[in-house]
């Protein structure tokens, strides 16, 4: 069994990147991270000592990034999936869902959902 982090070319997805590995560790499981980026995905230097595995987001360019994350899901038969969330507003969150939004609803596993660290 495994951790699944969905990374986005966001603060938001290297912080859960970040999480991902440390919960990989806390549970003694391995990574299976999704590059949902436009480029290659540079791990975080947490990651030492736990397997991790990129897995490029494959099939036609413009397809649907949530429905690449839960065949992955399926492939790995992952047990908890990783994303990351930013603030919005009211009015943004009453638009259209976000990837987040719609894995966070739509994940068949538990979601582990965490926010970047504020500053002071």
């Amino acid at each position: 069994m495994t951790i699944m982090v969905a990374v986005t070319d966001s603060p938001e997805g290297r912080n859960a990147l970040e999480m991902a590995v440390d919960e990989a560790r806390l549970q003694g499981k391995d990574l299976v991270a999704v590059n949902l980026t436009l480029g290659s995905l540079d791990l975080p230097g947490n990651a030492d000592g736990v397997n991790v595995q990129v897995v490029d987001r494959s099939g036609r360019e413009d397809r649907d990034p949530v429905a690449a994350v839960l065949d992955e899901i399926d492939t790995h038969h992952a047990e908890r999936l990783v994303i990351g969330l930013k603030r919005r507003s009211r009015v943004g969150k009453a638009l259209l869902g976000s990837v987040s939004q719609r894995l966070l609803l739509d994940s068949p596993i538990p979601v582990l959902a965490v926010k970047p660290e504020t500053g002071s």
